[in-house]
């Protein structure tokens, strides 16, 4: 729940409601980050792929109905990620720090999303989450944005 607070601190918003899409890859950890936002009496042991999108509302501390969009990161579902974007004031987007062999494939995604028109002419911040950096062959941030860079 810190993170949902300290984005919406971020983005300074003076609503009373803000919109949170969550992108990445499938398998990247997106529905398994917004399962840890949940009250711990609402949260699953088990958490499954998202097909298509699922939506969960959120209330930060500051008392900002937060409504994050899981969006499924399967290769035919990222499509609708841009029927999302016009409404969206944030976007985490997660990478599996752990996958190396799709790294290619993060960053032409997001150079999708960068270059979307409904993005390009307004400031949305975006915050990016090395997800899995507990795993063994993960790479660090600092090594995820230079192999992205490239």
């Amino acid at each position: 729940m810190g993170m949902l607070h300290n984005l919406a601190d971020l983005i300074k918003i003076k609503k009373d409601k803000m919109t949170i899409l969550v992108l990445g890859l499938n398998n990247s950890g997106k529905s398994s980050i917004i399962n840890h936002f949940k009250k711990s009496s609402e949260q699953t042991s088990i958490v499954v792929p998202t097909v298509g999108f699922m939506v969960e509302q959120f209330y930060s501390m500051s008392g900002v109905s937060i409504k994050a969009i899981d969006m499924s990161g399967a290769t035919r579902y990222r499509n609708l990620w841009e029927h999302q974007f016009k409404n969206c004031h944030g976007i985490i987007y997660v990478i599996d720090s752990s996958d190396r062999m799709r790294f290619v494939v993060v960053k032409d995604e997001l150079d999708l999303v960068l270059k979307h028109p409904d993005l390009c002419n307004r400031i949305v911040p975006i915050l990016f989450y090395g997800n899995k950096s507990d795993m063994e062959d993960s790479l660090s941030s600092v090594k995820i944005a230079a192999v992205n860079v490239t």
